[in-house]
């Protein structure tokens, strides 16, 4: 079952879609979508999850007055890059949706993918009470790197090893700085894996660095899975 939610943050209308297969609340999920917006791939994502017996919010970062306009569109990815706290609250808009829903019990995790893992991750940065925030290929780069022990969330991420996007540079960096936050955290990195491995529909060659891999993608849905189960407990 799918409902599509209508809601705002400081009055931008934005459009999410929430997922869940139980009759009675579930554990709710928050999930961002890749820079291309709320797209298949994303519905295909809360869908799987979904079918493990979570509540998904797939959240609208972007809005109905940017879906569409190219222009638009890479203005606000910037403004979301260099400002993460702007990133957090739009984050957390969809969170608010979540919480407050009444097929949710309660709220285990953020989970993105490319510029949703950024916005994840913005969410552990600005210390959002979440039991544990996910990065799937996404960016691991920050331009307010977090504080000592201002990380309230567990974190996962899921990396590709040949990953042009986001360099191994960034992985050491973002390990330093968890670590000198003092966070719960862990990283899983898979073998000749590139950007975006978990686009099945990605066509090869179409995008430099971007390619499916169904091992990465599999692997890394069974580790976040996992990491899921642990949140629980």
């Amino acid at each position: 079952m799918v409902q599509i939610i209508r809601y705002l943050q400081d009055g931008v209308e934005l459009v999410g879609e929430l997922y869940g297969e139980a009759s009675s609340p579930q554990p709710g999920l928050l999930l961002i979508h890749g820079g291309a917006g709320l797209d298949e791939h994303a519905r295909e994502q809360a869908q799987r999850f979904a079918s493990e017996g979570y509540t998904v919010f797939a959240a609208d970062m972007y809005g109905e007055d940017v879906r569409g306009d190219r222009a638009k569109l890479m203005a606000l990815l910037a403004t979301f890059r260099d400002d993460h706290q702007s990133l957090a609250s739009r984050a957390q808009a969809g969170l608010s949706v979540l919480t407050e829903h009444p097929a949710v019990s309660e709220v285990v995790a953020a989970i993105g993918y490319c510029f949703g893992g950024m916005a994840a991750l913005s969410l552990a940065r600005a210390g959002v009470p979440l039991a544990g925030t996910v990065s799937i290929h996404g960016s691991l780069a920050t331009p307010t790197p977090t504080a000592v022990g201002s990380i309230a969330a567990k974190v996962l991420v899921c990396h590709g090893s040949a990953d042009p996007h986001i360099p191994l540079s960034d992985v050491t960096t973002f390990a330093e700085e968890m670590d000198g936050a003092q966070a719960e955290w862990q990283l899983n990195l898979y073998g000749n894996a590139q950007h975006g491995f978990t686009h099945r529909h990605a066509a090869p060659g179409d995008t430099p660095g971007v390619a499916y891999q169904s091992a990465a993608d599999e692997q890394s849905f069974d580790d976040v899975l996992r990491f899921l189960t642990t949140l629980k407990n």
